[in-house]
């Protein structure tokens, strides 16, 4: 065994962007010079005493520095120092530490020599956490003498010492024949010795550092940052930081939404973001602009103001954020770019230019915006030219007067004189000593001023009054000021990046095949395959051709929100190129001597040594040539993987601008000075129009519409389009780019005209216009008879009536409000067109698309319900899925992360169909009960298809999370393939003639095996239409957040209306004494809490049973309590459609299952399966199934359902949400119930009785039930062997 060492720089780029404090950084000085101080005296102690002293000088240094708040650091048992994953020393173990004293070589490890005493004593220790205490919690393992240090991921003591089956047993033999310490150390040295494997650990020597703790200069201060780190928590503890690099900074968030006007609040089950209801103040971004909105009254100048609101209020204040959106995404892309500019040029203040001194009001900010940023260095007048002579023209379109802004008003239209309060927590502390307010401009200002901006990249301390915030985190405070949009979630940054690793690589590989393959031949299976071509063919052509390759990638994101997806696509491609050697500038010469890789989702750049690379300049020049040289070759790349490799699509149109900034400012963070005399930055690229407005999933032409005609009609062909596409990304003036899109716009609107030209329906117009026109233009030399003009006419009116028929549908088609955002995948974007104009596709589909249920809102379903996926009960990410698969190209990936429950929902059959018989799945990760979204409750996986038709029965990469009490390192371990005993790691056999109509569950052969013999005893089939019915809908039970909102507020306040008042749903006795009509009405009602295994307990609610069918008018009483709530139940779809009254029941159900007579309650949702038999009258809502048949004894069947052998083949066959049961009606319907002789029948049914009974009686029925098993085991043939799988032994 060797120890393979790395430096703590680089061991710790995932901790690279994290900066601790110039306070933390003192307290770690002092600290371990005190302990330095001590070594000295402890090594002229006595052995014994001195080692004692040393743990406890040693616990002291890291408690002290580190751990005193968080986690308890102390001995236990015979190691010399633990670092508990607690507080307190009763929770499991994460680090422990061997220490030795300095002068005791003999059993110190060294990097040449592992296999010594301290290593053995490590070992044992381990295992003994790992055995006797069960503890998979270990985290580091560390060997030190104060001087040096050993640290060592305990991931490779799991797969290396764990793991190792000679070491278990001798282990196991100390164990249990109680052999003493020195033997395990004598015989563990041997075996030691002959593991040939290479364990990677951080080496450090102290002494190497002392010069730098002691000296009284602060400059030399960062090289320690490294050391801090890698004793802090965030790298001993592994206290995980995947979303580190997007970590939203809730401080500066939540100021920055003050300046602006606006709040995060909770409606219902929802964050939205709008206006402040109480403490508005008039000086706000969006109260300044809605009363500019409000004076200038300029929305006649919007052709169609509906898309911001039904009412003037609604888009006045949608316009308003809108432009507020518009406007700081500027000045966030400002200070960004003042921060990079004050960096490049060493902390020169001069590149200052966002600041009240220099803008003073909203008339220089505009100037500012249209005068400067929008007009290149050489247009600019006089005056700007010496104002802003710093500030550099990138791209005008971020900074061109919008169309928005151009239909209502500018920035300029704000009034300057207002006074906004300073928030109670803000960051200007000092200020607010001194003044409550400050003119809104300046306090915007004022408030970015105190966050560093400029830092990105660098390894320093933190200075105390200044948080970093980088372009990453502005991510995600684009998004959440955008607002909580129906469906639209922020993905965690660790999430993107594995999706993109995973899936870029795979179409990497297509690539490959596609460019140097022979047809109908592979050269390349993997990734590693290219990485062992790029590896042989090194010249620069092939450095340049393999670039070419991997630039003709087109990836999509259909959903885009901010442009997360592609942001992380981008710094993957980079990373791949890095990885194959071919990252080279635009001679071909590659980048060599760099690590460039992805960490946290940031693409991290350092030196052989683990250092960050700088782009500086210094003298007027950069500090290097070759530094020079990497940040344009990283432009460039970036510039060239944007134009050709990555487009999105968003139904937001502030989405699409979050997400063209992102691309923007990633392109920011490499932006270099031309060579020329090194003042002008190298301009941004017009990347608008890869990323477009529109709803991906309507669409008026199909993929393979005919566009053979109009590419002969029109003068340009699909490779003039594609190059008028190339000429405006990289136009800089703004007519000539402007010309260039009214050409795109005029190539595109004659594509839509000759597609509608070669349709059925304008050739059916057509020939029937023709129709007319023959029968209205027909000379006689004769007069025609009365009874010939009467043919006439009729003839003539029936071709008008066909030809107007057909003109409507024409009109439709150009027309219909439905196709008003339609986004037209057959043309709008000509890279993925071949020259003759056919759709080739993408080569990677990558995103989270929105969910929305079709219950929850209808209107985002409006003109998708003619699509092939659509069907009832269904959520729209699954047309999403669809869509991904048609577009893209064949062979290639669809990769998403979305809900788990789309395998077994019944809603999602026709998309489950879909992926089975139009793809080969990939792999599926559902991460169980762990939610991966922040403040989203919903259940996910990521699935990865491939778009082919032609593969069956094969393998896929299946993994999943189960049990309770996740926590993100399970995920993390998952999505790494570790398994683990909360990880399930499968290659299911896929079929796929098995799996049409079918849920898709997959379990281990063993499981498999059992549940196939299980299956074969199915013998009775419930019937779906008339034995088992779904719970009533009242809509609504209650009032709630919501439904409060459409009652007028003077009833609320007249009727002391709540939330949590019972409208359908009352408590019991509710009404107190009815008359006979009346409580005919009030029927009782059981919720899931009220129902245990086998019986159910008293009813305390009620239910006003009024149904359209049953409802005689004879119930004064129970009516003028429901009109109490009239509106709500006014809003439901069938009352707008005058189907039902406010009075009836939403979806009352077929009342037979809930009358007096034998049935079984199922509760849907569960921890166990549970299955209660009543012969009460029991009314339930929508959270049960309920079964009646005469068909069966229904006391059997109770019995049965409860077993241990129906709730395993529901684990492993049904639908689980998490560690719940999703007992719906399919899953319900898939069990393999088995009908036994009514002998056999009955014996159990006599059981269920007496359960029954002692539970009304609160008495343990535990021998009862495990009886029934026992039986249901017998009925099933289940073996001893197989019962243990069941139960889980």
């Amino acid at each position: 065994m060797k120890l393979i060492t790395q430096s703590p720089k680089k061991a710790l780029k995932a901790f690279l962007k994290q900066r601790p404090s110039e306070s933390e950084r003192d307290k770690f000085k002092n600290n371990l010079i005190a302990l330095l101080d001590k070594i000295s005296v402890i090594e002229k102690q006595p052995k014994d005493e001195s080692e004692e002293h040393l743990k406890n000088n040693l616990r002291d240094f890291l408690r002290d520095t580190f751990y005193i708040d968080s986690n308890a650091i102390n001995t236990k048992d015979k190691k010399d120092l633990v670092i508990h994953i607690g507080k307190t020393t009763d929770t499991d173990v994460a680090v422990i530490i061997e220490a030795k004293r300095p002068s005791n070589k003999n059993e110190m490890v060294s990097a040449d020599n592992a296999n010594k005493k301290a290593l053995h004593e490590l070992i044992l220790y381990y295992l003994t956490e790992r055995n006797a205490k069960e503890n998979v919690q270990l985290k580091q393992l560390v060997v030190t003498d104060i001087n040096q240090w050993f640290i060592i991921d305990a991931n490779y003591f799991d797969k290396h010492i764990y793991r190792n089956t000679q070491i278990r047993k001798l282990y196991e033999t100390k164990v249990n024949d109680k052999k003493d310490n020195p033997w395990f150390y004598e015989e563990i040295a041997k075996i030691v010795s002959k593991i040939d494997v290479e364990i990677p650990c951080v080496y450090f020597d102290i002494r190497d550092y002392e010069k730098i703790l002691r000296n009284t200069a602060t400059d030399d201060d960062k090289e320690l940052v490294a050391l801090y780190k890698i004793l802090s928590p965030q790298h001993l503890l592994k206290i995980a930081t995947p979303n580190d690099s997007n970590t939203l900074n809730e401080r500066f968030y939540k100021e920055l939404l003050h300046i602006i006007g606006l709040e995060e609040a909770r409606e219902g089950t929802k964050n939205v973001i709008r206006r402040k209801k109480e403490n508005k103040n008039a000086a706000s971004l969006i109260e300044l602009t809605i009363e500019a909105l409000k004076t200038e009254d300029t929305f006649h100048r919007i052709p169609d103001i509906k898309v911001y609101g039904e009412n003037k209020e609604e888009q006045t204040f949608n316009i308003a954020l809108e432009l507020c959106i518009t406007w700081i995404n500027r000045i966030l892309f400002l200070k960004l770019l003042e921060g990079q500019l004050i960096s490049y040029h060493q902390g020169n203040k001069d590149y200052r230019f966002l600041n009240s001194e220099t803008i003073h009001d909203y008339d220089e900010l505009f100037k500012l915006f249209h005068k400067v940023l929008a007009v290149n260095i050489p247009d600019r007048t006089e005056a700007i030219k010496t104002k802003y002579s710093r500030v550099p023209y990138l791209n005008s379109s971020l900074f061109e007067i919008s169309e928005l802004e151009d239909q209502t008003i500018k920035i300029n239209s704000l009034e300057n004189d207002g006074q906004l309060e300073l928030i109670n927590t803000t960051i200007l502390k000092e200020i607010k000593k001194k003044a409550a307010t400050l003119p809104s401009l300046d306090y915007l200002f004022q408030f970015l001023d105190a966050y560093d901006f400029a830092s990105e990249g660098t390894e320093d301390w933190q200075k105390d009054n200044k948080q970093l915030i980088n372009a990453s985190v502005l991510g995600k405070v684009f998004e959440k000021i955008n607002g909580y949009r129906d469906g639209s979630i922020f993905t965690p940054a660790f999430i993107t990046m594995y999706m993109c690793r995973q899936s870029i690589r795979l179409a990497v590989v297509e690539k490959f095949n596609e460019a140097l393959s022979e047809k109908d031949k592979k050269l390349f299976d993997k990734f590693d395959d290219i990485k062992n071509y790029t590896s042989r063919h090194y010249k620069t052509e092939d450095i340049l051709k393999a670039n070419e390759i991997i630039n003709s990638l087109h990836i999509c994101d259909p959903a885009v929100g901010s442009g997360h997806f592609l942001v992380s696509a981008l710094n993957e491609i980079i990373a791949i190129k890095a990885e194959l050697g071919i990252l080279a500038d635009d001679k071909g010469n590659n980048l060599s001597g760099y690590e460039i890789e992805i960490v946290n989702d940031e693409l991290i750049i350092t030196d052989q040594q683990g250092n960050p690379i700088e782009y500086k300049l210094q003298n007027g020049k950069p500090i290097s040539k070759e530094v020079q040289r990497l940040q344009k070759t990283l432009f460039h790349q970036k510039q060239t993987i944007i134009e050709n490799c990555l487009f999105g699509v968003d139904i937001n149109p502030k989405s699409v601008l979050i997400c063209r900034l992102r691309l923007w400012i990633e392109l920011l963070k490499n932006a270099y000075y031309k060579e020329t005399e090194y003042t002008e930055l190298e301009t941004l690229p017009n990347i608008d129009i890869n990323i477009k407005c529109g709803n991906s999933l309507l669409s008026r032409f199909a993929l393979d519409a005919d566009l053979t005609k109009a590419l002969k009609s029109i003068k340009y062909d699909i490779k003039a389009y594609r190059g008028f596409v190339n000429d405006y990304k990289n136009e800089k003036n703004r007519d000539v780019k402007r010309g260039l899109q009214k050409i795109i716009d005029g190539i595109k609107g004659d594509f839509k005209t000759e597609i509608i030209k070669t349709g059925k329906d304008f050739q059916n117009w057509y020939k029937a216009k023709g129709d007319v026109e023959r029968l209205t233009q027909q000379f006689s030399f004769f007069e025609l008879t009365p009874k010939e003009k009467k043919k006439w006419n009729e003839d003539v009116k029936t071709a008008t009536d066909k030809m107007k028929k057909y003109e409507a549908v024409l009109d439709e088609i150009k027309n219909n409000v439905i196709y008003k955002n339609a986004f037209e995948w057959r043309f709008e974007f000509p890279e993925v067109l071949n020259n003759k104009g056919e759709f080739e596709g993408f080569d990677l589909i990558i995103g989270n698309p929105p969910y929305i249920k079709e219950y929850e809102n209808r209107d985002a379903f409006n003109g998708l319900r003619n699509l092939e996926c659509y069907q009832g009960k269904m959520d729209i990410w699954y047309l999403f899925g669809d869509l991904g698969l048609k577009i893209l190209k064949p062979n290639n990936y669809l990769c998403y992360i979305a809900t788990n429950n789309w395998v077994t929902n019944a809603g999602a059959s026709n998309f489950r169909n879909i992926v089975v018989q139009n793809s080969q799945i990939t792999n599926l990760t559902d991460f169980g009960a762990y939610m991966i979204f922040e403040n989203a409750s919903i259940q996910t996986m990521i699935m990865l298809f491939k778009n082919t038709k032609t593969t069956d029965n094969y393998t896929f990469d299946y993994r999943k999370l189960e049990g309770d009490k996740l926590v993100l390192q399970d995920v993390l371990n998952l999505l790494e393939g570790t398994e683990t005993e909360k990880s399930v790691l499968l290659s299911p056999l896929v079929t796929k003639a098995n799996l049409i109509d079918k849920p898709l569950t997959f379990n281990t052969d063993e499981n498999s095996d059992l549940l196939d013999k299980i299956k074969t005893k199915h013998n009775f089939i419930i019937d779906p239409k008339k034995e088992i019915a779904q719970g009533i809908v009242p809509n609504p039970d209650v009032v709630n957040n919501n439904n409060i909102l459409k009652l007028p507020p003077a009833r609320v306040k007249k009727e002391n209306i709540k939330v949590g008042d019972g409208v359908f749903i009352i408590d019991k006795g509710f009404f107190g004494k009815l008359s006979a009509k009346e409580s005919r009405y009030i029927k009782p009602v059981y919720e899931p809490y009220l129902i245990d295994k086998y019986s159910i307990n008293d009813f305390d609610k009620e239910i006003i049973y009024i149904t359209k069918k049953n409802f005689k008018n004879d119930a004064p009483k129970l009516i003028s309590h429901l009109e109490k709530f009239k509106e709500i139940m006014e809003d439901r779809r069938e009352n707008q459609q005058g189907k039902l009254g406010f009075n009836n029941l939403h979806w009352p159900r077929d009342e037979y299952f809930f009358e007096k007579g034998e049935k079984i309650l199922s509760v849907r949702k569960c921890a166990v399966p549970t299955f209660a038999f009543t012969e009460e009258e029991a009314y339930v809502m929508m959270s049960f199934n309920v079964i009646r048949s005469k068909r069966i004894n229904l006391k059997y069947l109770t019995g049965l359902l409860n077993s241990k052998l129906v709730a395993f083949w529901l684990r492993k066959k049904g639908k689980m949400q998490g560690n719940a049961y999703q007992l719906d009606k399919e899953p319900l319907l898939e069990i393999p119930i088995y009908k036994p002789a009514d002998k056999e029948a009955n014996e159990i049914a006599k059981l269920v009785d007496k359960i029954i009974s002692l539970k009304q009686q609160g008495k343990d029925s535990s021998e009862q039930e495990k009886k029934i098993d026992e039986l249901v085991y017998k009925l099933y043939d289940i073996t001893p062997d197989e019962q243990k799988i069941i139960e889980g032994q």
